[in-house]
């Protein structure tokens, strides 16, 4: 027999299952339907039993139809309490449970232990602080063969037997020779030699990226966003299951799984809850940073990221949940920012918050990562389908509860031992040293091409200054020129009027050597003596002697000058 696909709604009178049998006769189906169960019968097809959340009734209301185009049975039942929620119709695995195994009791148990369960299940308040407890030390005589793992520390000696196919998937090595308290201590090692603080403040500083995905909302933003605003309307809790969609791919899965009960002590169950938050923070994460696409790195990032799946960690408190996954942030993925850890905490809160179908749907999605990736499968049978399991018989109040708890908790970057504020600090301060650095250099570069323009006007000025100069100095030599021609001609015609001979009113040349003129008688020599040069000439002198001191204003004519006066002084005109 042929278990069908089937799904169930339900408005405030009505129960409607969807069974969907394309191979089946329509003309030949049994209906069985009382209280709490429901069975359903058209061969191939077999649903043996649904165990329904709410109680129905027979009263002539009930209607069956049959779709021929697509092959589906439509049944509409009444419930018996109108107006009465049924709670958890989308938990396909835990409707198809038998009645009597829907507990989660064994089938031996002591009685004392039971009562006590059976209690703690139904408080109110759940303290999700694990208690407390001396330390023992063991006996060495007697060691634990070995230290268990899983879904609720429910596992143990996997690794023993798959060490090899396992190597790739976790990063502890033996888990089932390593206590706790020692892989817990091996974790903070590896983080701490694993973090990178250039990786780090290269995506603080350079987060063009980060602050790209970050704007990215997956599915659950906008369910929670239209759950709040119900809320708000009409001031009373609601039920999430209408905010949440499975695909057929999912509840065909859900159909696949084989259902179980958990004995699980307070201890455990607190390791479970703990868990289930790691796992989310770490599927969030991967979520937001693709995109909401999957690639062949997803796996890694979620096992990674998840310190329950990748050093098979026990947690104590929600704080060291969130402190491991922000850790695990910074120091193994591509994008290392702490927003991306505040982000994931606050999709977790949404998630937990829209109840456990949200959070069935989250861990089917990681079901089908691991599924599709090879050697994590492993993953989906020491955690994941347990975990998808149990999330549908758990009470919804639990997960609100959780929420509650994880929205109250605080995370900072000092809580992550790695000293991520002295790092921005440091790195901000370098950073500021560095542009002023610049600004300097780029005032001093505008300084120096001003002076370099500065130093080229004043070159482009001087050389024009200086082609004027020489142009000046070639018209004054061309002028001292002339002068000094005008100034030698003056001075071989003054030479000549010196030295002409000066013929006096009696016929006699003036200037002969007196010896010659002694020669004569001394009636001659006396005459000589006595006369005087003619006033015309002497006008004539004096013209030309103003006439050189006029042109001994320019330098070059001070030599001839100088000269001129100096013969004029040694040859003084009588």
């Amino acid at each position: 027999m042929i278990t069908p696909a089937f799904e169930l709604t339900q408005d405030p009178d009505f129960l409607t299952i969807i069974i969907r049998v394309p191979y089946a006769r329509a003309s030949e189906f049994d209906v069985y339907f009382e209280g709490e169960d429901f069975k359903f019968y058209s061969k191939p097809y077999f649903l043996r039993q649904l165990t329904l959340p709410g109680r129905i009734v027979e009263d002539g209301r009930e209607k069956a139809s049959y779709n021929t185009d697509e092959g589906t049975f439509t049944i509409r039942l009444p419930k018996e309490v109108p107006g009465q929620h049924f709670e958890g119709l989308d938990m396909l695995t835990s409707l198809l449970a038998p009645k009597k195994s829907r507990s989660a009791k064994p089938l031996v148990e002591e009685i004392a232990a039971s009562a006590e369960l059976s209690e703690e299940e139904e408080e109110e308040e759940f303290d999700w602080e694990i208690e407390q407890t001396p330390y023992e030390e063991s006996s060495e005589s007697i060691p634990p063969l070995q230290h268990p793992y899983g879904f609720g520390n429910l596992r143990s000696g996997v690794f023993q037997r798959l060490q090899d196919e396992l190597s790739d998937v976790i990063d502890i090595k033996d888990p089932d020779q390593t206590p706790a308290d020692e892989r817990r201590r091996r974790r903070l090692e590896a983080e701490a030699a694993k973090f990178e603080p250039d990786h780090y403040l290269a995506d603080f500083f350079e987060d063009e990226a980060i602050q790209h995905v970050l704007k990215y909302k997956p599915w659950w933003v906008d369910a929670h966003k239209k759950l709040t605003a119900l809320q708000r309307e009409s001031h009373q809790e609601h039920d999430t299951h209408t905010f949440v969609v499975f695909s057929e791919e999912e509840r065909e899965q859900l159909r696949k799984f084989t259902n179980k009960s958990y004995l699980l002590d307070k201890r455990s169950r607190h390791h479970v809850y703990l868990g289930l938050i790691d796992i989310l923070l770490a599927y969030c994460y991967e979520i937001c940073v693709n995109e909401g696409d999957k690639n062949v790195e997803s796996s890694w990032n979620i096992r990674k990221l998840s310190a329950t799946l990748c050093w098979l960690e026990s947690f104590t408190c929600i704080h060291d949940v969130l402190v491991s996954f922000g850790r695990r942030v910074l120091c193994y993925p591509l994008y290392r920012h702490f927003g991306l850890v505040t982000r994931a905490f606050s999709d977790t809160v949404m998630i937990l918050q829209l109840g456990k179908a949200a959070v069935l749907k989250c861990l089917l999605d990681i079901h089908k990562i691991f599924r599709e990736s090879d050697p994590a499968y492993i993953l989906n049978d020491l955690f994941i389908t347990d975990y998808c399991i149990w999330i549908q018989k758990i009470k919804s109040k639990k997960l609100a509860a959780l929420s509650e708890s994880l929205q109250k908790t605080t995370l900072t970057k000092s809580h992550m031992g790695l000293e991520l504020e002295e790092l921005e600090a440091a790195a901000v301060l370098v950073q500021e040293e560095e542009n002023a650095l610049k600004a300097a250099g780029t005032v001093s570069k505008q300084q120096l091409l001003s002076s370099e323009s500065e130093t080229s006007d004043s070159e482009e000025s001087s050389s024009t200054s200086s082609s004027e100069t020489e142009g000046s100095d070639s018209d004054e030599q061309e002028s001292s020129t002339s002068e000094d021609g005008e100034i030698n001609s003056f001075q071989g015609t003054l030479e000549e009027e010196r030295t002409a001979p000066l013929i006096d009113c009696n016929g006699l040349r003036q200037g002969t050597n007196t010896s010659a003129l002694g020669v004569g008688d001394g009636t001659a020599e006396a005459s000589l003596q006595s006369v005087a040069l003619p006033g015309k000439l002497i006008e004539e002198l004096e013209m030309q002697m103003h006439s050189a001191m006029r042109l001994s204003e320019q330098p070059e004519g001070l030599a001839t000058v100088s000269c001129v006066s100096q013969e004029q002084a040694e040859n003084p005109v009588p």
